[in-house]
């Protein structure tokens, strides 16, 4: 059973801010074993696509830095590239957008570096041995850091049901041909139901989608089945088929996150920030209204435990009403299901505790 800390948000006096309480928890939770004299430490977390607004405030961001230069680390924030078009998709645009976001060096005192390098061709193969990969492609200025910090905003997630530390290690450490390993599946076309606008065919980061004879036709050699069609799509007439591909995406996730924490053993702490739950990953240029009240930060050095208890945690509230949450908005049941109903965020936590990577089982300690 690992222990996960938990600080909820009440406050009275300067010594409750959140700022004191991420402090406060990453020395409860060990961190301060984590990280090493002398170590380049990564604290992994995401930015924000340009148009999301609810991504991790900066501030908390540079406590945790000031945690780790108090260990006599050297600190660096970092991601990875991502697979879609957008304002993140190479190492230029990532770190302007970074940038505008408030991790620039007077806010977070940490220099941001994109570690996939500046087109994502830095990574470097590790074995997992696992049922879906014998190898997964992890990010080179990952796996040189001697130890992590992961940040992680806890929120939806239309294909993994919800995004905490496990899929910021798989999605978040690999470069965009890793991100492709683990979005296998490809979207279906209903032709029927297609207007022919062309939307899907301008979203789609490698032109997998034209229009032919007044329809969306996929080229399925191209697709790299990252779902901005079907995100895209005005008629929902972009489909993936749930029923078989939902359980094998999760593995795929579940096993790259294991691939980014090997050779780490003892070296990576997480923090889960139960703020601002949206339906969506900041990787939406957009954000919509929360599903949840804010409930509270974590801390520990076990990945699965943490999610678990954030899943529990966000799950024990009442859903909020106007809000893209449309069923389960009572106390204990499962809230990223009564958004995305096709998806099973709960089995990212028993397949990464089978492979591994961590212990379903937790004790929640309040500090």
């Amino acid at each position: 059973m690992a222990d996960v800390y938990f600080a909820s948000l009440r406050a009275r006096n300067p010594r409750e801010s959140r700022s004191q309480k991420i402090r406060r928890l990453f020395d409860a939770a060990g961190f301060g074993e984590v990280v090493q004299p002398g170590d380049l430490t990564a604290i992994k977390l995401h930015v924000g696509e340009r148009g999301c607004d609810t991504y991790l405030h900066p501030i908390f961001a540079r406590q945790v830095v000031d945690k780790v230069k108090e260990q006599g680390a050297h600190p660096f924030i970092t991601d990875t590239g991502t697979l879609y078009a957008g304002s993140r998709m190479d190492a230029v645009r990532h770190t302007i957008t970074a940038i505008e976001h408030g991790f620039c060096y007077a806010v977070v005192d940490a220099p941001v570096i994109i570690a996939d390098g500046l087109q994502g061709d830095h990574w470097s193969e590790v074995a997992v041995n696992r049922r879906h990969f014998q190898n997964v492609r992890i990010a080179g200025d990952i796996l040189a850091a001697g130890s992590m910090i992961v940040l992680s905003h806890v929120k939806g997630h239309d294909l993994a049901g919800f995004g905490g530390a496990i899929k910021n290690l798989a999605m978040g450490c690999a470069p965009p041909s890793g991100k492709a390993e683990q979005h296998v599946g490809r979207p279906l076309v209903d032709v029927e139901r297609c207007g022919g606008c062309g939307k899907c065919t301008r979203v789609c980061p490698q032109a997998a989608m034209t229009i032919v004879e007044g329809r969306a036709q996929l080229n399925p050699e191209r697709c790299v089945g990252c779902g901005d069609c079907m995100r895209s799509c005005p008629e929902g007439a972009i489909e993936f088929d749930w029923t078989t591909e939902i359980r094998p995406f999760l593995e795929r996730l579940c096993e790259y996150a294991l691939g980014a924490v090997i050779g780490k053993s003892g070296r990576v702490g997480y923090i889960n920030f139960l703020l601002n739950i949206t339906p969506d990953c900041d990787c939406v240029p957009w954000s919509d209204a929360a599903i949840v009240p804010d409930i509270g930060i974590l801390a520990s050095t076990d990945p699965v435990a943490i999610d678990h208890a954030s899943l529990d945690l966000v799950n024990s509230q009442r859903g909020l009403a106007r809000t893209a949450l449309e069923g389960n908005l009572a106390p204990g049941e499962d809230k990223f299901g009564g958004i995305w109903d096709y998806t099973d965020a709960g089995y990212q936590v028993a397949y990464a505790a089978s492979i591994g990577l961590g212990d379903a089982s937790y004790r929640l300690i309040e500090v």
